[in-house]
């Protein structure tokens, strides 16, 4: 248990989390799937979401732990190239922009990263042609 009175699991320890660095994957269980996850720093916030590409549902990692462009400034899937925003996990360019990636509950707990159990974020729906103006 947290010290919120939630449901919790450690992630990994905070300082392991560099900015624009490696993520750390885990991953969580829903309906008895094991569904794969991954941590990031970015500005100095932690951010974790599903590892899954809202596109085609791969996975974005291109080894474990890469999700990061080489810039460090963006997310990008490994198969088709959408770019997504860390603090917010919007896809800003590729075959699914303006969807986001599913957010997933976390915390920083005396200097641990803390996956809140009890909670799963559903993703944005991406944006229809229309609303986008094309």
């Amino acid at each position: 248990m947290s010290e919120s009175g939630k449901s919790s699991r450690q992630v990994c320890e905070r300082a392991v989390l560099l900015d624009g660095g490696l993520a750390q994957r885990f991953e969580i269980e829903r309906g008895g799937r094991r569904i794969p996850c991954f941590v990031i720093a970015y500005e100095g916030q932690v951010h974790a979401y599903r590892n899954s590409c809202p596109h085609r549902g791969t996975e974005l990692d291109w080894q474990p732990g890469e999700v990061f462009d080489e810039t460090g400034l963006y997310l990008v899937c490994a198969t088709h190239g959408a770019v997504f925003e860390p603090a917010g996990g919007v896809c800003v360019g590729g075959p699914c922009h303006g969807a986001s990636l599913s957010r997933i509950p976390i915390s920083v707990e005396n200097h641990l990263v803390v996956l809140q159990t009890d909670v799963l974020v559903a993703p944005q729906p991406p944006a229809s042609a229309e609303s986008r103006g094309e």
